[in-house]
């Protein structure tokens, strides 16, 4: 197969370990940067030009785009879609797990569980507002915020109306969220491959921090996780229509909530915690998934 592996830097642990996994099963993989390309839009024959080439010939793309490139990423995407490539992800999966407002919405309509969470545009009770999430302490995110940037914890009701007037104050869009105490700094990262959970791993904050993120210091171990928390990740990876992701969820006094559906999960953190080849696993999904496959006669928008 000839693979286009989307990535803006080529030695990222993730674009490296896809390539090693790409090339020990013998296809021809090329690394794109999508803000390199430039597209030709028409309807008989829509291509994409790269460094003063045509890209053309692949049977598959991996979209590893970074969220700060999310739009012209997914127009990229979106195009070899057009042309008929297979996509590991498809473009409006990624655009509508990258909606956090949308894709809490959406989990919301499965039944999924959710932590209770507020949106508002300029509430006329910001007390109410706090309160119709079980009051304080509550976590407070910026909708454009990515690895915990962008995520305030207010410990009391005057912290939380300080916090969420501020962010108004700057026309920034937010939600507001109940605080899982219980689940003490840590969350699970589900490693969804197709219609299987693959590799679980279990991230754990620094002391003093409620985030888990690896990117602020958080530490990552082996965890077993429970035929309840296995079928909620497939779940809302369906629900996005992804096929790889990465599903993010606490366990609370009420069972396992989902905090995000990241389209385009980092290798190292769970390669490292499980030792399991997820690249590997990923080439091999395509190579079975993609058979007889093509984009271009489904009108997806």
């Amino acid at each position: 197969m000839k693979i286009a592996l989307l990535s803006r830097n080529s030695k990222l642990y993730s674009t490296r370990r896809l390539i090693e996994a790409a090339e020990a099963r013998d296809h021809q993989i090329e690394v794109i940067d999508v803000l390199r390309c430039y597209m030709e839009i028409t309807s008989t024959k829509p291509g994409i030009h790269y460094k003063g080439t045509v890209l053309e010939g692949f049977d598959a793309v991996i979209p590893r785009i970074g969220a700060s490139v999310t739009f012209y990423g997914t127009a990229v995407l979106r195009q070899f879609e057009m042309m008929g490539t297979y996509p590991l992800n498809e473009s409006v999966a990624i655009s509508r797990s990258r909606d956090k407002l949308r894709s809490l919405q959406l989990l919301s309509r499965k039944g999924i569980g959710l932590p209770v969470t507020g949106f508002a545009h300029k509430p006329d009770d910001i007390e109410d507002l706090i309160k119709m999430v079980g009051g304080a302490p509550v976590v407070i995110k910026l909708l454009e915020g990515t690895q915990g940037i962008g995520v305030v914890l207010a410990e009391t009701k005057k912290a939380a109306e300080s916090v969420i007037e501020a962010f108004m104050g700057l026309k920034a869009d937010i939600l507001v969220q109940e605080f899982i105490k219980e689940a003490a700094g840590a969350d699970i990262r589900c490693f969804v491959i197709g219609d299987k959970v693959v590799a679980t791993m279990k991230r754990q904050g620094g002391e003093g921090e409620f985030r888990s993120n690896l990117h602020r210091g958080g530490t990552s171990s082996l965890v077993r996780i429970t035929p309840e928390e296995r079928s909620i990740a497939v779940r809302a990876a369906k629900t996005m229509g992804l096929n790889v992701a990465g599903v993010d969820m606490l366990r609370s006094n009420h069972g396992p909530v989902v905090m995000e559906v990241n389209s385009s999960p980092g290798l190292e953190g769970i390669e490292t915690a499980t030792g399991k080849d997820i690249a590997g696993m990923i080439i091999s999904f395509i190579e079975k998934d993609s058979l007889g496959k093509s984009t271009r006669t489904k009108g997806k928008g």
